[in-house]
């Protein structure tokens, strides 16, 4: 006698979505924040030599870098086993650096093209010649600030 009725049974209410998107946009802020661009993709083999007097560069946005060594096991066929000077994403010769360094240079702020630092990231492996003709060459374009890349040890050993 009462005006009430259940009419049947009732299952569980469903998931409430309502706050979905702001946990979505959370997520993809955190990831964009969070990611690293790789700039550049190695294709030579670059194992750093380790040193015991390391400094840190204070800004890396201004560094820009010369990678020297072998070609990667995949590109050997194509480009032999000999050192070669890798310039951004190509393979390049010591006449190209001129070029590369007044690229790089255009690219900056000018307030802060002369505080460029220039890394040379060579493979551990690689005889000081190239390396030599690199650093004379960039001596030819004005490239001044030079830096070798290392990893931080706490003994050399032999």
């Amino acid at each position: 006698m009462s005006k009430f009725r259940k009419k049947g049974k009732k299952g569980q209410p469903a998931v409430n979505t309502a706050s979905l998107p702001d946990i979505v946009f959370m997520l993809l802020f955190f990831f964009m924040v969070t990611t690293v661009m790789r700039e550049t993709s190695l294709k030579v083999e670059n194992k750093t030599p380790k040193a015991t007097e390391v400094s840190k560069l204070e800004r890396k946005s201004l560094v820009a870098y010369i990678y020297i060594g072998k070609p990667i096991k995949s590109l050997q066929g194509a480009f032999g086993t000999a050192p070669r000077i890798q310039l951004n994403d190509a393979f390049k010769t010591l006449e190209d650096i001129p070029l590369f360094v007044d690229m790089e240079i255009e690219q900056r702020d000018p307030a802060e093209q002369n505080m460029i630092t220039w890394s040379l990231k060579v493979d551990e492996k690689t005889k000081m010649g190239i390396v030599t003709e690199v650093k004379q060459e960039l001596r030819k374009a004005n490239a001044l600030k030079l830096n070798y890349s290392t990893k931080k040890t706490d003994k050399i050993t032999n």
